[in-house]
C-alpha cells in the first residue's frame, strides 16, 4: 500500500479515510453508495456493485449524468486489468456541411446537433455480461424503485438542479426541449431541498434495460422512441445509429511513475494528459508539497500536456500520432526542457514518428472498478426523449467544424471525450481505483491527488482534501480559497494570472480505494466539495 501520512498536513480536512475488509463503495451520492453496498451485501461483486451504483446515480444524481450519456471503465478482476469504452458515435448522417448550412459556426451545446449515441446502457449490459455475478434485474432494483417511489433532494443537488432550471428557462424555448421541463421541472420549478422528486418513465426505462439486458435501448421499445423522436423534432438520429452501437473492450495505457503503474483508458478518452503530464512531472524531484516550486511544475507540465491533447485526442482510428510516441520517454523530455523559472504560453509539440459522476468499487475477491459515466455540462442536450425519462447528452459539442481539425466532426465517429476513471497498479498488483470527475479539471485532478498519494504520502481522504489548482487556458490558473495564499502570489510574480475561485464546483469531485496487498484490508476516501459517501462492511 502506498505510504501514507495520517497524523499531519497542512491544511484542515474534513474527516479521516474510511477502513473495510470485505467491500468498499465510493461515490459523490449516498443513496447511490448504499445501493452499491446492498448488492455487495447480496453475492455480488465489485463489478455488480458498480453498476448497481452507477445506475442509481442517474435517478439521485440526474444533474451529472444519466441513461443517455457515456460510460468508461477500467476493471480489475483475476489479475488484469481491463479497460471498457462506452461512448457513442454522431450519428451516420450529420456532417460539418449540414451543420453550416443550419446556421452555425461551431457547435452548440443544446438540441439535436451535439446528441450522440449514448453508451451508458450498453456499459452496463456488458460488464455484467463478462464479469457479473448477480442478474441485471437484481443489479438495478434500487435505482428503479427511487425512480418510481422518490427520494429527497441533497442540498448539492438542488443547487445544480436550480441552476440549470435558470440557464434552461431562458435558452431552451422550442418545442423539442418541453419534455425536459415535464420531468425535472414538473412544478415549474427546480425541486427544493429535502422535497421528494420521481420520474415514473425513467423507472420503466430502467426495467426494460434490466429485463431485456440492455437490448431493448439499441434494438427494441426504447430504440423506437429514441428514433422517432429525432425524426419529428429535426435530429440525425436513425434506427442503424442505434443498432450498430456496441461498447469497446479496449487495452488500458499507462506510464511507470515512482514504482508505480498508472493507468488510464486510451484515446478518444483525455487519460493520456494526465499520463503525459506525469511523465513530464517524473523527471523532477520534489521536495515538499506546499512549494513554490513544486506547484509550478505542475502547472507547466500540466499546460504542455493539455495543448497536445487539444491538438492530438480523436478517435484512436483517427489519431495523426500514436499513445506510444505521445508517451514517450524521449518526447516527455523534450516537453520537459520547455519548463523554465517563469510561466509559458503553452504551444503544442511534434511527438516523434515510431455535470460527470464517478465511482470505485472493491470486494473481498479482490475485485476493483473505476467508474465513470456523464451526460455532459450538467443534464446534457436540453432534450428528453418523451414517455422514456432519458435525458440525452451533448457530447458532440467537442466536436470540431474545422475540417482540417483532428477532431472534425463526422458521421460514425467519436468526439474528444472528457470523462477518465484511473487505476493504480504496483508490481503487477491492484492498489487501487481513482478519479477525479469535472469536464477539463479531470486529468488535473489525476495528476494531483496521484502525486498528493504516491509523491507526499497523503492518504486517500486527505489527498482528496487538498486546495486545488486549475489551468484554465494561456497563463490564467484558478485555485480554491483553501489553496496557500502565499503560494499563489509567488505563481502570479512568475507569470501566472492566478484567480481564486469563490466556489469548488469547478475543481471536480474525487474518490479513491487503495487496498494493502499484505492484509486485504481497503482504506477510501470520498469528495468532501459534494454529498460524497462511503459504503462499507
Amino acid at each position: 500500500m502506498i505510504t501514507c501520512n495520517h497524523l499531519s498536513h497542512p491544511y484542515p480536512i474534513t474527516r479521516n479515510s474510511a477502513y473495510a475488509k470485505n467491500g468498499v463503495v465510493a461515490t459523490s451520492q449516498p443513496l447511490a453508495a448504499q445501493a452499491g453496498l446492498a448488492i455487495l451485501q447480496k453475492g455480488g461483486n465489485a463489478i455488480d456493485a458498480a453498476i448497481a451504483t452507477a445506475a442509481c446515480l442517474t435517478v439521485c444524481e440526474p444533474t451529472s449524468n444519466g441513461i443517455g450519456g457515456d460510460a468508461f471503465a477500467l476493471v480489475w478482476t483475476k489479475g488484469k486489468l481491463h479497460g471498457l469504452n462506452g461512448s457513442g458515435r454522431a450519428p451516420k448522417h450529420i456532417s460539418i456541411e449540414k451543420v453550416k448550412q443550419m446556421g452555425y459556426d461551431a457547435m452548440p451545446k443544446f438540441g439535436w446537433i451535439p446528441v450522440t449515441v449514448p453508451g451508458v446502457p450498453g456499459a452496463w449490459a456488458e460488464l455484467s455480461r463478462r464479469f457479473g455475478k448477480l442478474p441485471l434485474k437484481e443489479v438495478l432494483k434500487d435505482a428503479i424503485t427511487y425512480a418510481e417511489e422518490g427520494y429527497p433532494v441533497s442540498p448539492t443537488l438542488s443547487r445544480f438542479w436550480k441552476k440549470a432550471y435558470l440557464a434552461f428557462s431562458q435558452h431552451l424555448k422550442e418545442d423539442m426541449f418541453k419534455y425536459w421541463f415535464d420531468t425535472f421541472a414538473p412544478n415549474n420549478r427546480a425541486p427544493s431541498v429535502g422535497e421528494v422528486w420521481s420520474s415514473k418513465d425513467h423507472a420503466a426505462t430502467l426495467r426494460m434495460i434490466a429485463e431485456t439486458d440492455g437490448k431493448s435501448f439499441y434494438h427494441g421499445e426504447i430504440a423506437d422512441k429514441i428514433v422517432q423522436f429525432s425524426k419529428e423534432t429535426g435530429g440525425f438520429f436513425t434506427e442503424e445509429d442505434l443498432a450498430e452501437y456496441e461498447p469497446e473492450w479496449v487495452e488500458p495505457i499507462g506510464i511507470h511513475y515512482r514504482g508505480y503503474d498508472v493507468w488510464e483508458i486510451p484515446p478518444n478518452g483525455q487519460g493520456i494528459v494526465a499520463l503525459q503530464a506525469l511523465n513530464i512531472l517524473k523527471g523532477f524531484e520534489f521536495a515538499s508539497k506546499e512549494s513554490l516550486d513544486t506547484y509550478h511544475k505542475q502547472i507547466e507540465a500540466m499546460k504542455l500536456a493539455y495543448v497536445d491533447g487539444y491538438k492530438f485526442i480523436t478517435d484512436l482510428e483517427r489519431m495523426t500520432y500514436s499513445v506510444e510516441e505521445i508517451l514517450s520517454e524521449a518526447y516527455a523530455e523534450e516537453r520537459r526542457k520547455l519548463i523554465s523559472a517563469e510561466a509559458c504560453l503553452p504551444q503544442p509539440g511534434e511527438p516523434f514518428k515510431g455535470g460527470t459522476v464517478y465511482l470505485a468499487t472493491a470486494d473481498k475477491e479482490g475485485n476493483m472498478v473505476s467508474f465513470i459515466q456523464s451526460n455532459y455540462m450538467g443534464f446534457g442536450s436540453g432534450l428528453v426523449v418523451p414517455g422514456t425519462g432519458i435525458a440525452l447528452q451533448n457530447r458532440g459539442n467537442n466536436f470540431s467544424l474545422d475540417p482540417t481539425h483532428v477532431n472534425a466532426l463526422e458521421g460514425g465517429k467519436k468526439t474528444f471525450h472528457t470523462i477518465i476513471p484511473g487505476f493504480l497498479t504496483k508490481g503487477g498488483q491492484a492498489v487501487g481505483p481513482f478519479g477525479v470527475m469535472g469536464g477539463f479539471m479531470q486529468p488535473q485532478g489525476h495528476v494531483q491527488v496521484i502525486m498528493n498519494s504516491i509523491d507526499f504520502g497523503l492518504h486517500p481522504q486527505a489527498a482528496l482534501d487538498a486546495p486545488r489548482w486549475q489551468w484554465i487556458k494561456g497563463r490564467t490558473v484558478e485555485v480554491e480559497q483553501r489553496f496557500p495564499h502565499h503560494i499563489a502570489g509567488d505563481l502570479a510574480y512568475l507569470g501566472h494570472d492566478i484567480r481564486i475561485a469563490l466556489e469548488t464546483n469547478n475543481f471536480g469531485r474525487g474518490q479513491i480505494i487503495w487496498r494493502d496487498p499484505e492484509t486485504g484490508v481497503l482504506v477510501a476516501g470520498t469528495e468532501s466539495r459534494t454529498d460524497g459517501a462511503i459504503a462499507l462492511w
